[in-house]
C-alpha cells in the first residue's frame, strides 16, 4: 500500500512541477506589440553614421520628426548632415 501511496505522490509532484514549469516560461512570452496605424508614421529622411566602424544607416519612417540615434558597436551613431 506505501508504494502505491509513494507513486501516486510521485505523479501529482511531477504533474504540479511541470505545469508551474510552463506556466513560468509561458510568462516570459509576450506577444508583439501592435504596430502603430497608418497614420501616425511620419516620413523622415535621417542619415546615421556609427563614429567607430563607419556603417551609415538611413531611417525613412519614425514616430517622430527627431527620433533618438540608434545605436551601433554599442555607441550611439551621429546624425550626417547633407551637404547643401
Amino acid at each position: 500500500m506505501g508504494s502505491v501511496l509513494n507513486v501516486v505522490l510521485a505523479v501529482v509532484a511531477a504533474y504540479l512541477i511541470f505545469k508551474v514549469g510552463f506556466a513560468v516560461l509561458g510568462s516570459f512570452a509576450r506577444p508583439a506589440p501592435e504596430p502603430p496605424p497608418p497614420g501616425e508614421m511620419r516620413r523622415v529622411s535621417l542619415t546615421y553614421r556609427c563614429p567607430l566602424c563607419g556603417m551609415e544607416l538611413r531611417v525613412r519612417s519614425a514616430m517622430s520628426e527627431d527620433p533618438v540615434a540608434p545605436r551601433h558597436c554599442m555607441d550611439e551613431m551621429e546624425l550626417v548632415v547633407p551637404a547643401e
